[in-house]
């Protein structure tokens, strides 16, 4: 019977819809439940990085040490490096998209400017996308986006910052997503070396009360490898809520969705079982009048 054919791919396909929405109905409660754990993170970091920021706001105010190289753009500067955080797993919306479109058009500015670009990616989305595009990234970075340590931004920082001090690269910039809300995240560029003279204005400079020990620029020196290292830990904190805001929204989509075709089917469903019904009971009369007229 077509009827009944038809009803059992009906439910067929009611079965695989209503298992694929608890599916994203789960990975949607997870997301939400990590944005809270990923924004608590987010806001622990503030103080120490807010305090180093004011440091070498201070230091940099000194005329002694205010034409420091590592806060001074280079003349004629050849490289530029460029690290990416996407993430390593898909289904977040546009999270990635919006990164890595910010990014190329960070590499088309520089290469237009005059400079070679060397890639950083942190995540497998942004590796793979610069891959399948003929691009070679310097170094490449898995596992560390989803929750990020303060050791994984360290190891991320720490060759890029020598190849800076090595005069291999002559800008660094950081390509990250910025968590304003559950529903607004906006992928972020910034100059992370030289230190932006923006990030650094305000600066009182060294107060008369206290003894600087080592010079100055000895305490510049160590301490702006960990200013760079908290650029990028804040950076793959910020783009961890942002990760999971972006897949809570997606998934919550997904499975309204599911729930709007599942009506849908529900209601087809509803109407082939009438049919069927229909055409039995009409096979039934039929028979029954052919019986009774023989």
């Amino acid at each position: 019977m077509p009827g009944a054919a038809e009803l059992r791919a009906l439910r067929r396909r009611i079965k695989s819809v209503n298992s694929t929405k608890k599916i994203t109905k789960a990975m949607e409660l997870i997301a939400a439940s990590r944005i809270t754990k990923a924004r608590q993170a987010v806001e622990s970091a503030r103080p120490y990085a807010e305090g180093i920021s004011r440091v070498i706001r201070d230091l940099a105010a000194e005329s002694t040490i205010g034409q420091h190289p590592i806060l001074q753009d280079r003349e004629n500067p050849t490289t530029a490096a460029v690290i990416v955080i996407t993430s390593d797993r898909g289904l977040a919306g546009a999270y990635n998209t919006n990164a890595l479109r910010l990014a190329e058009r960070v590499i088309e500015r520089e290469v237009a400017a005059g400079l070679s670009v060397q890639l950083h990616t942190v995540g497998k989305k942004g590796d793979g996308y610069f891959r399948y595009r003929g691009y070679t990234p310097a170094t490449t970075w898995e596992g560390v986006t989803d929750k990020p340590t303060y050791a994984d931004a360290a190891a991320v920082a720490e060759p890029i910052v020598q190849a800076f001090i090595d005069t291999d690269v002559d800008r660094v910039f950081l390509i990250y997503t910025d968590f304003k809300s559950a529903l607004t995240q906006t992928p972020n560029a910034v100059q992370i070396l030289p230190v932006d003279r923006r990030a650094l204005e305000g600066g009182e400079g060294i107060s008369p009360e206290f003894m600087i020990e080592p010079e100055p620029e000895a305490i510049l020196d160590a301490l702006i490898p960990r200013y760079v290292e908290h650029q990028v830990f804040a950076g793959l904190l910020e783009s961890a809520a942002s990760e999971h805001a972006s897949r809570q929204r997606a998934m919550k989509s997904a499975t309204d969705n599911a729930g709007d075709v599942l009506d849908k089917l529900t209601i087809e469903a509803n109407q082939a079982r009438q049919a069927a019904i229909t055409t039995e009971i009409s096979e039934i009369v039929g028979g029954a009048e052919a019986l009774s007229n023989g």
